[in-house]
C-alpha cells in the first residue's frame, strides 16, 4: 500500500484533493490505520483517480462523476453526455481561437500606429446598388460579435437566391447601422449585388442609395484581421479634417475558400465637403 502522499505522487494530483475526494465518498483509501488515522491506498486505485479526473477535466460535477465511475449511468446516457461536453468544448475552442485573432489584430493594430501608409486610402463615389439581403442584430460592432452573425446570414442568403433562382450579378456589400434598441446593438445586414424585382419575401431587395464621398482603402485578410486598416482610413479620415457618417461599408472583392486571401474594400461614406 501508499500512504497518501505516496499516492499523490504516483497520481500527480495534491495530497488535499485526495482528502477531498475521500470526504465526498469519492475516492476512499483502502485503508485507514484506526490508531492513527493515517490513510492509505493501492496501486488499483489509480485506475478510478484516473477516471475522476479525466472526467473532471471534461467539466463534469463531482456529482456526476461519482454517479459515472460507480456506474449508476447507462452507457447510452454516458455517451449522450460525452457528445455535448464535447460540443460544449469545440464550441469554447472556437470562441477562444476567435478572440486569439483579436487580441493578435490588436497587437498588429499598436505596432503599425503611425507606420502604415494612409496613401492607399481614395476619396471616390460610390454608385447606388441593388441588392439581396437578409438582417439580423449583433451586440456589438465588434469582430467577435459581428462575425458569428454575418457568416450564418450569408450562408442562407445564398442558399435562398439558389432557390429562388437568382444569380448574384457582384460583390458582396455588407453594411451596418445601429440598432433600433439602441444599447450598443448593431443591425447587421448581409447583402450581395443581383439584377431582380425590388421587394421581399425569403430575403429583402434594395436599392443601397449611392455615397457622393467615401473614404475607400483595400483589406487583404480575413475580416477578423480588419482593425489595422480601418484603423489606417480613420486616421486619414481624421488627418484630412473630414467626417465620417455611418459605418463602412465592406465590399467583398476576392472571396476565396481560405480566408486569409480575402480581398475586402471598406467604404466609409463622409459628410458633404
Amino acid at each position: 500500500m501508499f500512504t497518501i502522499g505516496d499516492f499523490a505522487r504516483h497520481g500527480r494530483v495534491s495530497v488535499r484533493m485526495l482528502r477531498h475526494y475521500d470526504a465526498t465518498g469519492l475516492l476512499r483509501p483502502a485503508h485507514v490505520d484506526p490508531a492513527n488515522g493515517y490513510r492509505h491506498y493501492t496501486a488499483a486505485q489509480l485506475a478510478r483517480l484516473n477516471r475522476i479526473i479525466a472526467l473532471k477535466d471534461l467539466g463534469f460535477t463531482l456529482r456526476q462523476v461519482h454517479d459515472i465511475v460507480d456506474e449508476k449511468v447507462e452507457a447510452e446516457e454516458l455517451r449522450g453526455m460525452l457528445r455535448l461536453r464535447r460540443a460544449e468544448l469545440e464550441t469554447a475552442v472556437v470562441a477562444e481561437r476567435a478572440r486569439l485573432t483579436q487580441v493578435e489584430a490588436r497587437l498588429r493594430a499598436i505596432e503599425s500606429e503611425g507606420h502604415m501608409p494612409t496613401n492607399d486610402v481614395v476619396l471616390k463615389s460610390v454608385p447606388a446598388v441593388r441588392v439581396a439581403r437578409m438582417t439580423a442584430t449583433a451586440a456589438s460592432f465588434d469582430p467577435e460579435d459581428i462575425g458569428p452573425v454575418i457568416g450564418p446570414l450569408y450562408t442562407v442568403l445564398f442558399r435562398r437566391l439558389e432557390l429562388a433562382g437568382i444569380a448574384p450579378t457582384g460583390p458582396g456589400v455588407s453594411h451596418y447601422e445601429d440598432a433600433p434598441e439602441g444599447g450598443g446593438r448593431i443591425t447587421v445586414h448581409a447583402a450581395v449585388q443581383v439584377s431582380a424585382p425590388l421587394g421581399s419575401g425569403d430575403f429583402e431587395v434594395v436599392d443601397l442609395p449611392p455615397v457622393e464621398r467615401a473614404a475607400t482603402i483595400v483589406h487583404r485578410g480575413a475580416m477578423a484581421t480588419v482593425l489595422p486598416t480601418a484603423q489606417t482610413l480613420a486616421r486619414w479620415i481624421d488627418a484630412g479634417g473630414h467626417t465620417s457618417v455611418g459605418y463602412p461599408r465592406e465590399v467583398t472583392l476576392e472571396c476565396p475558400e481560405n480566408l486569409d486571401d480575402w480581398v475586402t474594400e471598406l467604404q466609409a461614406p463622409l459628410d458633404e465637403a
